[in-house]
């Protein structure tokens, strides 16, 4: 996965590296910070392009994030592609667990799945939470999941 910065930088170590000089540096600076991984994904023809973000909130101070953009080219169904997105924002945060762990910090998985049952995402809603806990994350939905249904939708489309 290639990771950028929002500006489109390539980070300067691997994601894991990059993340943890960036939790000891906001530490250091006295900031409490939550981390938050989310997806978006977008149908254009018979492609599916999938964004993921690590979005770093530094509370009462903003936040950035680091980007990865993927294309795939498969069909699917609704539920299907939601799945797809919350497994992508799992495998990210499986990756960051260590580094979490050590720097004190809980993860959040942010799925951009309505906990409204008249919304079609929410068919996947159940077993989206339940993958996200059982992997142990914090999971959060719409309408608070910012990281996945904002940041990842915005550079999505």
């Amino acid at each position: 996965m290639a990771w950028k910065t929002y500006s489109g930088e390539d980070l300067p170590q691997t994601l894991v590296k990059s993340v943890d000089g960036v939790l000891r540096q906001l530490h250091k600076e006295g900031h409490k910070v939550k981390l938050c991984i989310g997806t978006d994904s977008q149908v254009k023809g018979q492609n599916i392009d999938l964004v993921t973000v690590i979005v770093f909130r530094v509370i009462g101070n903003g936040g950035f994030m680091f980007v990865n953009k993927q294309r795939m080219r498969q069909h699917m169904s609704l539920k299907e592609r939601m799945l797809t997105e919350v497994g992508a924002s799992i495998m990210v945060a499986d990756e960051l667990r260590e580094v979490a762990l050590v720097n004190n910090i809980e993860i959040e998985i942010h799925a951009d799945i309505n906990t409204d049952p008249k919304f079609p995402s929410h068919q996947a809603w159940s077993d989206a939470q339940g993958y996200s806990k059982g992997m142990g994350f914090t999971f959060i939905s719409k309408p608070d999941a910012y990281a996945s249904s904002i940041c990842a939708d915005r550079l999505c489309h």
